[in-house]
């Protein structure tokens, strides 16, 4: 049984996502306030973490941050806000994906289920040794690391996927819409955004020269394409 986390301060809200979850299998914790949502996060026993932003004593964010800076737990983030700055900050700040309120406790299940079975895949299939080098890149599939100059690069588990796929089919132009549906694997109300954030993201961390273009290319009105 998967357990699952769910920070919510509106209690009514709360108990509905924990009652259509645990109807559908999984395990359920609440914690509704962030100082709390962080402490039991960051405990390592829950499989996805399902976080709103706007909550007492510490936000969204931060909690965003301070969890992604240690574990590599999916983090489904919840905002009542439609504004892209709010949405831009999360994904950068290591979340998987949003949702936005007034949602459909069906459509949050099919998130929930859509990540987990997703990150299943991407971590459990180690049957053959899946190793990418390309100039001073190193990027292990098995244990999930990248190594830039054998510096160790930390990312995020979609940041991990997006560059690893790209890896996987260098030279190939990817528009944004096609590299959602090949990490992400679902529809989202904020895909290409998404994909343009965790592309920002990467290029923070993995490109040295001064025009961030090392690796990863922007082809103008295609998409992207990853340098080999």
């Amino acid at each position: 049984m998967k357990n699952i986390l769910i920070v919510e301060d509106e209690q009514l809200i709360a108990e509905l996502e924990r009652d259509y979850l645990e109807v559908s299998g999984y395990r359920v914790d609440l914690a509704s306030d962030g100082q709390k949502g962080l402490e039991l996060g960051l405990s390592g026993q829950y499989d996805l973490i399902i976080l709103d932003l706007m909550l007492p004593v510490l936000n969204g964010f931060e909690v965003c941050k301070q969890i992604r800076d240690k574990l590599n737990v999916p983090i489904l983030m919840v905002t009542a806000k439609k504004e892209d700055i709010d949405v831009i900050r999360g994904l950068g700040l290591g979340a998987d994906d949003y949702i936005t309120k007034p949602f459909k406790p069906g459509e949050l299940v099919a998130r929930v289920k859509a990540h987990l079975a997703r990150y299943e895949r991407l971590i459990g299939d180690k049957a053959v040794p899946n190793e990418i080098r390309i100039r001073d890149l190193r990027i292990d599939a098995d244990s999930r690391r990248v190594f830039l100059q054998e510096n160790e690069v930390s990312l995020t588990t979609k940041e991990f996927d997006l560059l690893h796929f790209l890896a996987q089919n260098p030279n190939r132009v990817f528009s944004k819409n096609h590299l959602f549906d090949s990490v992400w694997g679902f529809d989202s109300l904020g895909d290409a955004q998404t994909v343009t954030v965790h592309i920002r993201k990467l290029r923070e961390k993995i490109e040295t020269g001064p025009s961030r273009t090392d690796y990863i290319e922007t082809v103008w009105g295609a998409g992207y394409r990853f340098r080999n």
